[in-house]
């Protein structure tokens, strides 16, 4: 755990994303590849236009998104995540994959490190908007940096999707692990990046989870 220097959240993030299971999550992304919502990510920015430029990725987890977009043509990259495993994880498997020049990693919350951090042509979020209480901050935090382009993805607005976030953080209480995640309406995340000047370019779904691309206009 980290020291008492650290946020509330960055500290929930810690317990929740340790050594143990970043290991496993790094091994899955080497045998298999990135998960299906970086997938649906990686591949709606490519089919907007919008790949190119520099990127700022916001909770970038193993680094499986970040590592997408420079495949794919971005020049630089960003990478912040408040997890101490993630970021020496992902700092690793630049090393392994010859990238680690190209990308900068920061760890730290992104909300209170964000007047820190230049803006980037894309900025991505892919599943972090679940893990903040109230995801304004964080939104606004992400659009005041976004060049062009916004990428996210978040559990869809259902019942079902709800239900089992409400069973999954009940086992962490039990667990006294102090993580949570959360579902928030997709009408306020759109309203929040419409009213920053950004159109949906398009959306994919799975049964859990909406995947958008957005281009300021």
């Amino acid at each position: 755990m980290p020291g008492c220097c650290c946020s509330p959240f960055e500290s929930a993030a810690n317990q929740q994303f340790n050594q143990t299971k970043v290991a496993q999550e790094l091994a899955r992304y080497r045998e298999k590849g990135p998960g299906p919502t970086t997938r649906m990510l990686a591949d709606g920015i490519a089919q907007s236009g919008a790949l190119s430029g520099t990127v700022l990725d916001v909770g970038s987890g193993v680094g499986g998104l970040t590592f997408a977009l420079l495949d794919r043509g971005a020049t630089s990259a960003v990478a912040v995540d408040a997890s101490t495993a993630y970021v020496e994880a992902a700092r690793d498997e630049a090393v392994h994959r010859g990238q680690a020049n190209a990308i900068r990693f920061v760890r730290a919350d992104f909300v209170d490190v964000a007047p820190q951090l230049t803006s980037a042509s894309i900025v991505t979020l892919d599943r972090v908007v679940c893990c903040y209480p109230s995801c304004q901050p964080l939104l606004d935090a992400a659009l005041a940096h976004a060049e062009r382009c916004l990428a996210l993805s978040y559990p869809r607005d259902v019942w079902f999707v709800r239900l089992g976030m409400a069973l999954e953080n009940g086992q962490r209480r039990l667990a006294r692990n102090h993580f949570r995640t959360f579902v928030h309406p997709m009408a306020k995340i759109e309203e929040t990046i419409r009213r920053a000047g950004f159109r949906l370019s398009n959306r994919r779904e799975t049964w859990m989870w909406s995947a958008e691309i957005y281009l300021r206009q």
